[in-house]
């Protein structure tokens, strides 16, 4: 396995996908963005270049740096020739564990045999995930924190399989993206996920039992205990389903109450009400 990497190849290109690419490029890799759909891939395409055109705007970014990254970002909708080239290869597909061990599968064939495979779950066993790959000392969890460009934490998830050399080779890119790292060991949540959750989730509670607003929640937490953002504009903002989904395999996985989803929260999500990406969660966003 080569320990260099010049070219970042991301599976996906939704809220994160997009976002991780962007951090990429703008990191001085060669970077491919991959989505099945054209259409999606052509919306994260179009985010990265708003987002970059934003930061021009606040002063944040140079014109000559926006425009660098750009030129080092492309766009794919065949994974071959997406990953072909790739020295590390980053999924941020749903959080579906089968979806997951099919793509890794897919990528022992695809992939350079010297490629790493990073997956972005935020929840999920890597172990288990890894265990599908040809090469699973190669296979490592990278959880980046939405939104990308601003979030600078990156939770680097060390499966039971993983090499040392892979868990040093994405210090690295970790380090050259300007994260600020932390490495834990594969356990359902990891660290942030399940701290998050449990306080995203007795927030829910709170709310469905009439103890306060979900404004008044929030407020707490941010001016109580300098939260930059309260636990329940970040649901919405992560998507009630997407949190949904991990309480109920932390429930499972843990057997904790802590993660029993309120059922304010499955309503919520029967009835559509996802948060930011659908409008209306526990607020409204236009």
């Amino acid at each position: 396995m080569s320990k260099e990497i010049k070219r970042i190849t991301v599976l996906g290109a939704g809220t994160m996908g997009h976002g991780i690419a962007q951090v990429a490029a703008a990191s001085g890799y060669q970077t491919a963005l991959f989505d099945l759909s054209e259409q999606a891939l052509d919306r994260g395409l179009a985010q990265v270049q708003a987002n970059l055109e934003k930061g021009v705007a606040k002063g944040k970014v140079s014109q000559e740096q926006m425009t660098a990254a750009l030129s080092l970002l492309d766009g794919h909708t065949e994974l071959e020739l997406a990953v072909e080239d790739a020295d590390l290869v980053i999924e941020a597909v749903p959080e579906v564990m089968e979806l997951k061990k099919q793509l890794v599968e897919q990528l022992g064939v695809l992939a350079p045999e010297h490629a790493i495979l990073a997956s972005n779950t935020s929840s999920l066993s890597l172990s288990e995930i890894a265990s599908a790959a040809a090469r699973p000392a190669q296979v490592i969890g990278m959880h980046f924190f939405n939104p990308v460009h601003i979030l600078r934490l990156l939770e680097i998830v060390v499966a039971d399989q993983s090499s040392l050399a892979t868990l040093e080779a994405v210090k690295g890119v970790g380090e050259r993206m300007s994260r600020v790292l932390v490495v834990v060991k594969d356990s359902p949540g990891f660290a942030s996920s399940r701290l998050g959750l449990c306080l995203g989730l007795e927030a829910i509670r709170m709310v469905e039992q009439g103890v306060a607003s979900a404004e008044d929640i929030d407020k707490a937490m941010v001016h109580g205990y300098k939260h930059p953002m309260g636990p329940l504009r970040l649901t919405d903002l992560v998507g009630l389903d997407v949190r949904l989904k991990i309480a109920e395999y932390l429930h499972s996985e843990l057997g904790s109450e802590s993660f029993r989803p309120p059922q304010l929260m499955r309503d919520m999500v029967a009835a559509g009400q996802l948060g930011k990406k659908s409008g209306q969660g526990f607020y409204t966003w236009q």
